[in-house]
């Protein structure tokens, strides 16, 4: 899966990035800092089932585990800013909107102080209305997918009413680029209710809702607001939520995250990403200015609790996009051939089956697969078994 970070320039979207990624990006507080977009190893945080329920220490192949906590690798992407009329070409618009196509899900970095208006320009603390980034970024992604829908919607409604061709599968099959799926488009098609009868009859407006309501589907956003740390951030908080009150809308300060990570690498620190505190480990190698920005980064957390980081990351995976963390595993031993516990981690959407996971590690599990077994339970199961986030599983095969 892909997670794509996106906002307006000067929002942070390169410090999260880096917070969440640690890869070696640009930071700047002018516009179009970035200008090829950054692409690397984010992680989300899950229960690790070795150390919480059998005392044993993992090994894991990819990601890393702190003090019972597993962190499995996604991937990140982060996109230069958006401006208002993107769709157009505005900016660096139509470039790295396209880069958006196969994100699974988004991420909205916004400037929560008010301090960077809609072209991401330095402005009086407090002084930028939020809300209207919010505004345009949604009408920028609706309109962008409109822009693509419209080019070829003339030849492509013409074909599916003379052929008699089923309008799901012929909208899916011609947009698939834009990472959609035959389910999405078919709720879509539902609750922007369109005429599917008759696709010819479609007037703009019709497009328009069906564009929109498809970019909601395949694009879910999750709004970060950034900066939280700026003493005119709370108050913006406050106004966001209540102007947007179904949206998800998580407090962030990516420069803390940073901060704490760096230090943590250092060994100055002992930080597990997500926690709502850390500990100083070598106190010795902070300077004053050092030592003054961890006792604000703690007060910081005693009020929010996390950074944001890492809540916006598992949020985006495991309640927007469903998926669940499961593990394979041995009956007898939790141990692979090598002797490492617990090794691999996979993460597959909700409702996935045994046999599912069993081709997910590899076609030959697959099509040998003979039944499972649940290693916390230690039932048999079947090939219809619904799994559940956190499960540990042995797949069974014919030779």
């Amino acid at each position: 899966m892909l997670i794509g970070i996106t906002g307006k320039p000067s929002v942070g979207k390169s410090a999260f990035f880096k917070a969440a990624t640690l890869a070696e990006v640009d930071i700047a507080s002018h516009p179009f800092t970035t200008i090829k977009p950054n692409h690397a190893m984010g992680y989300v945080r899950v229960k690790c089932p070795a150390e919480n329920i059998y005392n044993k220490k993992c090994n894991p192949r990819e990601g890393y585990c702190l003090d019972g906590e597993r962190f499995v690798p996604i991937e990140l992407l982060d996109v230069a800013g958006l401006v208002p009329g993107a769709h157009e070409g505005k900016g660096l618009g139509n470039q790295f909107l396209s880069d958006l196509a196969s994100a699974d899900v988004l991420l909205h970095i916004i400037d929560v102080s008010g301090s960077t208006n809609e072209k991401g320009e330095q402005v009086e603390d407090g002084s930028h209305d939020v809300t209207k980034d919010i505004e345009f970024l949604e009408e920028e992604l609706d309109l962008w997918f409109y822009d693509i829908f419209q080019k070829v919607w003339g030849d492509l409604s013409k074909r599916i009413a003379a052929e008699k061709d089923d309008v799901r599968k012929a909208i899916f099959k011609q947009f698939s680029g834009l990472k959609i799926t035959e389910d999405q488009v078919q709720q879509a098609l539902k609750e922007s209710k369109v005429n599917t009868e008759d696709v010819r009859s479609w007037k703009e407006e019709e497009l328009k809702s069906f564009c929109k309501t498809l970019r909601q589907l395949s694009k879910p956003m999750i709004i970060v607001a950034n900066k939280m740390d700026q003493l005119t951030s709370e108050k913006n908080l406050k106004l966001l939520q209540k102007t947007y009150p179904n949206k998800l809308i998580i407090p962030c300060s990516a420069e803390s995250e940073l901060a704490l990570k760096l230090a943590a690498k250092k060994e100055i620190i002992d930080y597990v990403p997500g926690d709502d505190k850390f500990s100083i480990t070598n106190s010795d190698a902070l300077n004053p200015e050092q030592d003054k920005a961890l006792d604000n980064i703690t007060k910081y957390l005693d009020k929010y609790k996390s950074t944001g980081v890492q809540e916006a990351l598992n949020k985006s995976v495991f309640e927007f996009l469903e998926y669940m963390a499961i593990f394979p595993g041995g009956m007898s031993k939790l141990e692979d051939s090598k002797g490492n516990v617990l090794p691999d981690c996979f993460l597959l959407p909700k409702g996935s089956t045994a046999l599912d996971f069993a081709y997910t590690i590899h076609s030959d599990l697959g099509e040998k697969f003979i039944k499972a077994m649940d290693v916390k339970s230690k039932r048999t199961v079947g090939k219809t078994h619904p799994l559940k986030h956190g499960d540990i599983v042995e797949i069974l095969t014919s030779k």
